[in-house]
């Protein structure tokens, strides 16, 4: 089954906001065996919608639509798919009684009309439940292709595909199964590791294939298969997946489809019992704010601070005013002395620190732009490691945060060798 996937929105197309929508789907359909054809971004234009539409119908079995269900004037898609369908508007009243129970409980605003508006849904269309939103699904089918619409709401979208979707779509005969395996590797470019496993990778079977999927510090390496036995598609990947490993587990940081580096990293952490501190300067709470963004992290991560002023280095976490003097805010005894300072205000037992000079200006120290220490500090013993990071101010802020992923799973894996 081919699907295509496509998101109506003026906001869109002007950069407003970003299309997460369908990376999402096309994860979610992958695991249920469904290929993503295409994806496309589309304006709140009857004529484009409806070409869209009829581009989509020819080439695929499954369209999926999010976005132009609101409650406003320039939501247009219930109306263009009645136009498309050769269909009208019919009064739900489950979905009206939905809209209204979600007023009463969640909005201190009075409904009014075009919110019962909502309510009005295509007449062929089967109707799905939204638990977190007033406009509700719709599921149509025309020449043997599936249309379903869904707000462009990314939380109700997901609830959607989850709750209703998802499994509508599982239940239909001769999806093939699709498995991937991931390695996550660090400390070299994609076109080294390439160069290592050239004969491997030349030999592998024309079912299995390998994708590069570079990020700034590290690269993850995706073997995929499909075929109509689940067994012996996963058989084939794990046998190379051994091959691989022979051949660069230096490298190799893990194993993770969808994981992050800090994913990855707190479940390392919850399986070891060892908790964590964090110091920041120049990656300004963005390792905290990677470690929380997912449940689970208070039963590791102890607390961290965002020293970003030379001051609050002193202040917060008693680092001595004369190594700064003597070595500047970006300096390796800094980010030790940042890395114990963290671990003792929050009794952790690995920190974490970071200094350096992310750019464009060099700020409080003379040190390149692009130059970073990055500390670590446990109770046997505490260090710092200088890195080149670039001349780009993100680049240098996330290859920064992505290193000091990789330092901590180490030390992680150091800490239980012991």
């Amino acid at each position: 089954m081919k699907a295509t996937i496509i998101t109506i929105g003026d906001e869109i197309l002007i950069g407003q906001i970003v299309d997460s929508n369908s990376a999402w789907m096309g994860s979610a359909l992958n695991k249920i065996g469904i290929s993503v054809f295409e994806i496309i971004s589309i304006g709140d234009d009857r004529d484009h919608i409806l070409s869209a539409f009829a581009k989509a119908e020819q080439q695929s079995d499954l369209v999926l639509v999010t976005g132009g269900l609101g409650p406003t004037k320039d939501d247009i898609t219930k109306t263009t798919i009645c136009e498309y369908f050769d269909d009208h508007l019919v009064h739900n009243q489950e979905v009206l009684q939905h809209i209204r129970e979600m007023f009463a409980k969640y909005v201190k605003d009075a409904i009014v009309p075009a919110n019962e508006l909502q309510a009005m849904v295509p007449s062929k269309a089967t109707i799905l439940k939204n638990a977190y939103g007033t406009a509700p699904g719709m599921w149509l089918e025309r020449n043997n292709t599936i249309f379903v619409s869904m707000p462009g709401v990314p939380f109700e979208m997901k609830s959607l595909m989850g709750d209703e979707v998802l499994p509508l779509l599982s239940k239909t005969a001769g999806l093939p199964y699709i498995y991937h395996r991931t390695i996550l590797t660090a400390g070299q470019g994609e076109s080294t590791i390439a160069l290592r496993v050239e004969a491997w990778e030349d030999a592998l079977p024309p079912h299995i294939k390998l994708a590069y999927l570079p990020s700034l510090g590290s690269v993850r390496l995706r073997l995929s298969s499909t075929g109509s036995h689940r067994d012996q598609v996963i058989n084939a990947v794990d046998d190379q997946v051994v091959a691989l490993y022979e051949l660069i587990e230096d490298i190799i940081i893990g194993e993770s489809n969808e994981d992050s580096m800090a994913q990855q990293v707190s479940a390392l952490f919850k399986k070891s019992g060892l908790t964590l501190a964090v110091a920041e300067s120049c990656t300004g709470g963005q390792i905290a704010q990677q470690l929380t963004e997912h449940s689970g992290a208070s039963q590791f991560f102890m607390g961290a601070s965002v020293t970003y002023a030379t001051r609050s280095k002193i202040d917060l976490l008693d680092v001595d005013p004369a190594v700064i003097d003597t070595h500047t805010v970006v300096s390796e005894q800094v980010a030790i002395a940042m890395a114990v300072g963290a671990r003792k205000k929050f009794h952790s037992d690995i920190a974490v620190s970071t200094t350096g000079n992310a750019g464009p200006s060099k700020g409080d120290s003379d040190a390149e732009v692009g130059t970073v220490f990055i500390g670590i500090s446990t109770e046997d013993e505490s260090f710092a490691i200088k890195f080149m990071m670039g001349n780009h101010r993100e680049r240098v802020i996330q290859k920064t945060v992505n290193k000091a992923f990789e330092l901590l799973q180490k030390e992680i894996l150091k800490l239980q060798a012991k």
